[in-house]
């Protein structure tokens, strides 16, 4: 048996993919249309995934009016005008969500943050099963910038998606980072960020991982269900878990 054996071949996919749909929300500061390099750098992942049949959607966030608040509707809570429930919908049907942003002060940008807490908002309802509402769906990040903070936006953003109920692989996130201080970003000429071996080896390996774990998440029916299920607790079920109501 050789190495090729058990780590499959580099050139054959393991399974097909072309069932899945996959959702970018681009945490820009930038209305459209100004380029955006976070998006430039998360069109090496779109490729691949497009290349292997997946449906990409990309919002962009700043163009839409999303009320500050973590309420699925925001007009229901004195807000005078609300889109993110439009967006929802968008979320609610992709099997991979992946969250981009550049970096500000060694954060992810203010729009990332205001995502995080419209998708808190949704978090609490239930699919099907009597789950969390985001179970069964796989997360990932994406960050660029000329200073410091990469990994540290892709730790909130992972565990901020973590804790709403995605499902996050190994190696979920990438990153590029440009020289310190003013200079070229990105997809400008002459900074190195599309020609960088690393970051291009990172955004693969994210890609593909997100895409195998979503084929397991779907060819199981979801994430098990045994546990975690909010309806059952709430029905009295306490999963083998101590009940003081029934000592």
């Amino acid at each position: 048996m050789t190495t090729s054996d058990l780590i499959g071949s580099p050139t054959a996919p393991p399974a097909a993919y072309d069932d899945l749909r996959a959702l970018f929300i681009n945490c820009t500061l930038k209305p459209s249309p100004e380029p955006s390099h976070t998006e430039s750098l998360a069109e090496i992942s779109m490729t691949i995934m497009r290349e292997n049949g997946v449906e990409v959607d990309v919002i962009r966030a700043v163009d839409h009016d999303i009320a500050p608040g973590v309420y699925p509707d925001m007009t229901d809570h004195g807000a005078a005008s609300d889109e993110w429930p439009a967006l929802f919908e968008r979320v609610h049907t992709a099997d991979i969500l992946v969250v981009l942003t550049p970096i500000w002060l060694g954060e992810k940008s203010s729009v990332a943050s205001r995502v995080v807490e419209r998708l808190y908002g949704n978090s609490g309802q239930l699919n099907e099963h009597g789950q969390y509402a985001y179970y069964g769906r796989t997360g990932g990040a994406l960050v660029t910038g000329n200073e410091d903070g990469a990994k540290h936006c892709a730790m909130n953003l992972l565990y901020s998606l973590q804790h709403l109920g995605y499902v996050i692989p190994p190696q979920a996130d990438a990153a590029w980072l440009g020289e310190a201080g003013p200079g070229p970003s990105y997809s400008d000429e002459g900074s190195g960020g599309p020609e960088n071996d690393f970051t291009n080896r990172n955004t693969t390996f994210m890609t593909w991982n997100l895409l195998h774990t979503a084929r397991w998440l779907k060819d199981a029916g979801g994430f098990p269900v045994h546990g975690n299920q909010r309806s059952a607790w709430d029905a009295g079920c306490r999963f083998d878990a101590p009940n003081p109501e029934h000592r």
